[in-house]
């Protein structure tokens, strides 16, 4: 099947440092390649792939100081792929929304993963005007605010088998905090709990600028002090020891988390993941196997003995059953192959549907 992936140009394909998106379109193209597709990727020139590279802008746009704006970028972008659609089977934009107008006319042929929130109140509008695009949700929360929108079905996010090696005997001694430093990613709660239970707390995360003033106003002050460490974005090759040495991951968002892919990445590491009950999480953690999802800093708090005490041999496995790349491709290429032989025509499916289809017929 000839597939193109369309990916986000702010970072690379896969991105050098922070970049959740961009990571799961690079996951999902190598094994697409893997499995036998021929797979087109549009990004940026500094993406690194086995498909076909096409590239839209020279290198990734965070990383390039001329940039002011990147809409120009997209429509570049955009206008290619238009002109090269006919070659394809399937198109798999993970750029929000750009390409509505643009695709209307072969919404058949294209598959939307939405990567954000869709709480915003103009998104409503958005979707009830071309309810003829397909979109898929990354996790059934995602839904919630949009339920009238032409969802085909949802697929977890996966990550490759052997990118983290676990470790079932960690020697770190701390708590960890992965991602991005922002009002909803709450890292003052993890401060409060690493401090209150008396664990070190190190934090690897960037801080965007769009951030850096509520980063000056609010956490750098709690920095100060002893038990915390601030070490700043860190690699894929970094996080495997960053998140295996760890006793157990924080995740005290304050917002509906469309998925939490820093989840996952603990999990395969062998790490369990203390988490707050907001978007994805519920689905993402399997409560007292994975980790626990907890409402409070008091029960967070509270939590963390038991937390400490789950079997990370069980954690890595639940890992390896639910979210590995294969299986989300598998997904993916039940979507697409669906597509393929309705002459474009893609039906709704529930995600149990697509995890069946998937797992008992392969995609050719």
């Amino acid at each position: 099947m000839k597939i193109a992936q369309i990916g986000p140009l702010i970072e690379s394909v896969p991105p050098r440092f922070y970049g959740g998106t961009e990571r799961i379109v690079s996951y999902l193209t190598e094994e697409l390649v893997a499995q036998g597709h021929d797979v087109t990727l549009f990004a940026s020139g500094d993406s690194i792939t086995s498909a076909n590279l096409i590239p839209c802008c020279e290198k990734a746009l965070r990383l390039n100081p001329a940039v002011r704006d990147p809409i120009p970028y997209y429509m570049i972008m955009l206008d290619r792929v238009r002109r090269m659609a006919s070659s394809f089977d399937v198109l798999h934009f993970h750029i929000d929304q750009f390409h509505f107008p643009l695709f209307r006319s072969i919404a058949r042929s294209t598959v939307t993963t939405l990567h954000g929130r869709q709480d915003l109140p103009d998104l409503q509008q958005l979707y009830r005007a071309f309810p003829d695009m397909g979109l898929v949700s990354i996790s059934d929360s995602q839904r919630d605010p949009i339920p009238f929108a032409n969802f085909l079905g949802t697929v977890y996010h996966g990550l490759p088998e052997n990118l983290h090696r676990p470790t079932f005997s960690p020697r770190g001694g701390y708590l960890a905090f992965l991602g991005r430093i922002s009002p909803e990613k709450r890292l003052d709660r993890a401060i409060e709990i690493a401090r209150a239970v008396g664990f070190p707390l190190k934090i690897a995360a960037k801080v965007d600028a769009a951030d850096i003033d509520y980063f000056e106003a609010k956490i750098k002050p709690l920095l100060n002090g002893n038990g915390v460490e601030f070490i700043g974005e860190i690699s894929d090759a970094e996080k495997a020891e960053f998140l295996g040495e760890a006793s157990a991951l924080l995740f005290p968002i304050n917002w509906p988390e469309p998925f939490g892919l820093v989840m996952i990445e603990a999990m395969a590491c062998g790490t369990p993941v203390l988490a707050f009950r907001h978007g994805a999480a519920p689905e993402v953690i399997d409560d007292g196997v994975t980790g626990f999802v907890v409402d409070d800093i008091e029960s967070a708090i509270a939590t963390i003995p038991r937390l400490l005490s789950l079997d990370r041999r069980r954690i890595r496995e639940a890992f390896e059953n639910r979210f590995t790349v294969e299986r989300m491709a598998k997904n993916y290429g039940a979507l697409y192959a669906r597509a393929y032989t309705s002459h474009g025509h893609i039906p709704k499916v529930h995600s149990e549907e697509i995890v069946a289809s998937a797992m008992g017929n392969a995609v050719n």
